[in-house]
């Protein structure tokens, strides 16, 4: 059990450090678990505060937290972000000078430095510090990389057994926001931590909202919605080097910032991209699926997939990338069958190709599902959803459905039958009473159940399974020859009668021509001087002055909060989510000052507004301007200047009663003649000094509402 005065420690550094008031979803329980020195595998959502469960307990260790991540280029971006929050941490890789890596070395003896980020390859050379002396854990990000199950696989990951035998008595934390059963069994094995504690957070990122459309004339439907969010950054994901290249420059030619991110890139290249994405300089990305990887980017607003992801691990990844600060944010998948076959083709030859394709199928049934999409990435990863979501298109334009109890009471009947070992090709089989060689030879013909389903075609039984598995009815089991397993959804369908919806299976082609077309919201233009508007212009000037992201100063999220909130002393400050003691020496001052001058000036409208109210409520009861004026203690031009902005706005004010129409139409007249000068003064000199002010002023208002 953790020290009394350890657990006390666990919020004020949460607070100090990270600037918040209380624990995510397990987070307290995985802090705690660390300092206990269990190893633990975590799979938690990108967005869902990862990196707080190895880098508050690396504070209250003595020695170094070492970070293992996969891509050199991000790490600068982790651990900028950590120094804005006053904690020590670095990075050692190969692209550094002899000096910096001695400095880094130099910081570590010291007991300077709290983590330390590097890529696996760097490992052979750190080995004189790879002890229990210097390092108090050991967190691998990005864990997904050690399994030939996982979508993104790494040789240089699977190199990592030695640490635990090394340093057997460091606790190790390996994190990812995407690994199923499979990937997560091969984790601990490949890290030689069979017995680490799993932390399996919510998958669900309801703050994103999902969308899929067909894959027809994407560039024009690309460029509205990005023209609908003039100020959102976003990140295009594409198959091809090429197509992000021509994507990016045709964005360009549309005046939109934008640039392509591929390997193909030299070093400089890439990096520069990269920072002016993260600075800002750039609206929008057009990449490879290798960008985004380790970012911690808050303000992504949108993700779009120019084509169909490989797989649900590596889709549901890089949708992560948005919305991290829990704002509302935007998914946008095109889907055509082009994009299958071409991932077919690269998948053809690996040595998992039966596994990449099953995936593969998995992920195009998701982009051509007519349920919730939510409900389809949840079951995926084994977390069930029992309501639909209402945040994707499928929910939002939900398709006509029938009661289809019976069709999946027999197709799960057959899957408990074949004691759930079967891939859905060899369940259909028997559902339609098929007398092939398989059958016969397994004696499946044999089994009550052979032909309960030959009145419904083969595809349209397989149209029938996939919504099944997309309800979270079954699941396939990709590590077990991809067959068909029942979920605790499925004992309510067999045994409890529970009602399934399905939907007509339609052929893709007529899927394409009835599909609705798709219609953006196109988003209300920002206030120009909103608050919020106002502190994301003062968090620019702050991060150019400091050369670091806009996002390291302050996330939208906290911005938001503060335009709500509008704290106008330090203590009050210092209660927005995402404010800490750093963040509150270092840019309070300046924040504060902008609330409250801000707050000032909307004071200041509305007395001007409620200054026009009294005014005109004077004039309702039947006092003369004078009596007005006399009452008010103000001069009788300003009461005519309130009057004339009331009847612009649309109050009864009889205008004639002050003055008359032909003073009102040679004010017309002088209008045209002096082509419509803004002061007043050219008028009156025009008329001799014969036609008052505020009769000018009042006829000007007159000829400016009729148009």
């Amino acid at each position: 059990m953790l020290l009394k005065e350890t657990r006390e420690k666990l919020i004020p550094t949460l607070k100090t450090f990270f600037g918040f008031d209380s624990f995510r979803e397990q987070q307290q329980e995985i802090i705690e678990s660390v300092l206990l020195k269990k190893d633990n595998v975590v799979i938690m959502p990108t967005g869902g505060g990862k990196s707080i469960c190895f880098q508050l307990p690396a504070l209250l260790f003595e020695g170094v937290t070492l970070v293992i991540s996969p891509l050199i280029a991000l790490m600068k971006d982790q651990v900028d972000g950590l120094n804005a929050n006053g904690i020590s941490a670095d990075f050692y890789n190969s692209s550094q000078e002899n000096f910096e890596q001695e400095e880094v070395f130099e910081k570590i003896f010291k007991k300077e430095l709290k983590l330390l980020y590097v890529a696996p390859e760097s490992l052979s050379l750190l080995q004189h510090i790879l002890t229990e002396e210097h390092i108090s854990c050991i967190a691998i990000d990005e864990a997904h990389c050690i399994s030939s199950w996982g979508h993104d696989f790494r040789p240089s990951y699977q190199q990592l057994g030695f640490l635990k035998n090394q340093l057997p008595n460091t606790p190790i934390i390996a994190l990812t926001a995407t690994a199923d059963k499979a990937t997560r069994k091969d984790i601990t094995q490949q890290l030689n931590i069979p017995e680490a504690r799993q932390f399996v957070a919510s998958f669900d990122r309801k703050n994103i909202e999902l969308e899929v459309r067909p894959g027809n004339d994407r560039f024009s439907q690309i460029l509205k919605f990005i023209k609908s969010k003039p100020t959102e950054a976003g990140i295009i994901y594409c198959l091809s080097r090429k197509s992000t290249e021509q994507l990016a420059s045709k964005l360009k030619q549309n005046g939109i910032k934008a640039a392509s991110y591929h390997a193909g890139l030299n070093f400089e290249e890439r990096t520069k991209t990269q920072e002016d994405f993260i600075y800002d300089r750039l609206t929008v990305i057009c990449a490879t699926i290798a960008f985004g990887m380790g970012i911690d980017k808050s303000n992504v607003r949108w993700i779009i997939h120019y084509n169909m992801p490989k797989n649900i691990e590596g889709y549901y990844q890089e949708i992560g990338r948005c919305g991290r600060d829990g704002l509302k944010a935007n998914a946008l998948l095109f889907y055509s069958y082009s994009d299958v076959i071409q991932l077919r083709k690269f998948a053809t030859g690996a040595s998992n190709e039966d596994v990449q394709i099953a995936k593969l199928e998995r992920m195009k049934q998701f982009s051509e599902a007519t349920t919730c999409r939510r409900k389809i990435l949840l079951s995926y990863f084994g977390e069930l959803l029992a309501e639909n979501c209402g945040n994707c298109d499928v929910c939002k334009n939900p398709p006509h459905f029938f009661d289809g109890t019976i069709i999946a009471q027999k197709a799960l009947s057959v899957i408990a039958r074949l004691k759930e070992s079967e891939a859905i090709g060899t369940v259909i089989d028997v559902l339609r009473g098929a007398q092939n060689a398989t059958i016969i030879d397994k004696q499946y013909h044999t089994l009550k159940s052979h032909g309960i389903g030959k009145d419904i075609s083969w595809r349209d039984w397989q149209q029938y399974i996939i919504q099944l598995i997309n309800q979270g009815y079954c699941e396939i089991a990709f590590h077990k020859n991809n067959a068909l397993r029942l979920t605790s959804f499925s004992k309510k369908v067999l045994f409890e009668n529970e009602v399934v919806n399905l939907t007509r299976p339609k052929a893709y082609e007529e899927q394409v021509q009835i599909q609705k077309k798709a219609t953006i919201k196109i988003t209300k233009k920002l206030q120009k001087d909103s608050l919020f508007e106002r502190l994301r212009k003062l968090r620019q000037e702050i991060a150019l002055a400091e050369n670091i992201p806009a996002y390291l100063v302050f996330s939208d999220a906290s911005l938001k909060e503060m335009e709500r909130a509008r704290p106008m002393c330090e203590s009050d400050f210092l209660d927005i989510s995402g404010v800490g003691q750093r963040k509150l020496e270092v840019y309070g001052e300046d924040f504060i000052t902008e609330i409250v001058a801000f707050s000032n000036e909307k004071i200041e409208k509305r007395k001007k507004n409620d200054t026009h109210k009294i005014t005109y409520q004077l004039y309702k009861e039947g006092f003369t301007i004078d009596e007005i004026s006399e009452k008010r203690n103000l001069k009788p031009t300003t009461i005519f200047s309130h009057l004339a902005k009331l009847y612009t706005d649309g109050k009864e004010v009889d205008m004639y009663s002050f003055v008359t129409k032909e003073e009102v139409e040679k004010v017309r007249i002088a209008k045209d003649e002096l082509e419509s000068p803004q002061a007043l003064k050219p008028y009156f000199e025009y008329f001799n000094a014969e036609i008052d002010y505020f009769k000018i002023r009042l006829a000007l208002t007159m000829i400016a509402k009729e148009g």
